[in-house]
């Protein structure tokens, strides 16, 4: 199934080049809002698979339309922020909020396709190296995601940092040798125990509670 997008961004030259952009590698632009607050409005009438949201915009930015596009639907788009720089803590509250993934404004057009599918497919991290960076340079705490953390068992914690690396359910399965529904269960019980809506926002959760650290991956 071929994922639809809407955009949303202020600057009207950005979206008209997303636009042909995605277009371009056969990704359907269904919809458009020029400011957060037109989001939730413009997701309920187009209904898109997946939103490219830019991160920073005047009034109502893309962390608070991302949460509120996540809180009010039953089964809201794939959200996909955009920024200009990759340490941004812009980017990094998205993913808290539920944000799918995040992607450069200079990313090669190719790159934009791949992160659309991706996300809108849901069983792979976008650009995991990419994450690593953005919570580098954060210490690990002890506020309610590290005490949420602590309820994960060995083996949820195990596959937890597999999914850090990048490893799709089916990757997973074959590197545990556990039966991909077994992996699924796990992967299910790691959101619930997070409280994260997917798999971006699972691993934020999970380096800032310190069960994933950057240097636990630096060979991935």
């Amino acid at each position: 199934m071929t994922p639809t997008v809407l955009l949303a961004d202020d600057e009207p030259l950005v979206r008209t080049g997303l636009r042909a952009l995605l277009e371009q590698q056969g990704l359907p632009v269904v919809g458009e809002a020029a400011d957060g607050g037109e989001v939730l409005e413009a997701v309920r009438r187009t209904g898109p698979d997946v939103v490219l949201m830019d991160v920073r915009m005047p009034g109502t930015d893309g962390i608070e339309a991302t949460r509120q596009v996540l809180a009010a639907l039953a089964e809201p788009p794939k959200i996909l922020v955009v920024t200009t720089f990759d340490n941004d803590d812009y980017v990094h509250e998205a993913l808290l909020a539920g944000a799918s993934g995040f992607l450069l404004k200079r990313a090669r057009k190719e790159e934009i396709a791949h992160a659309v599918r991706t996300v809108a497919a849901g069983e792979s991290l976008l650009f995991p190296e990419a994450i690593r960076r953005l919570v580098s340079g954060r210490v690990p705490g002890s506020g309610a995601h590290a005490r949420a953390a602590k309820t994960l068992t060995r083996r949820e914690a195990e596959v937890l940092r597999l999914i850090a690396t990048g490893l799709s359910n089916q990757d997973i399965a074959a590197a545990l040798v556990i039966s991909l529904e077994t992996v699924k269960t796990h992967v299910g019980n790691i959101f619930a125990k997070l409280g994260a809506g997917n798999r971006s926002q699972a691993v934020v959760i999970a380096y800032e509670a310190g069960v994933v650290r950057p240097g636990h991956l630096a060979g991935h």
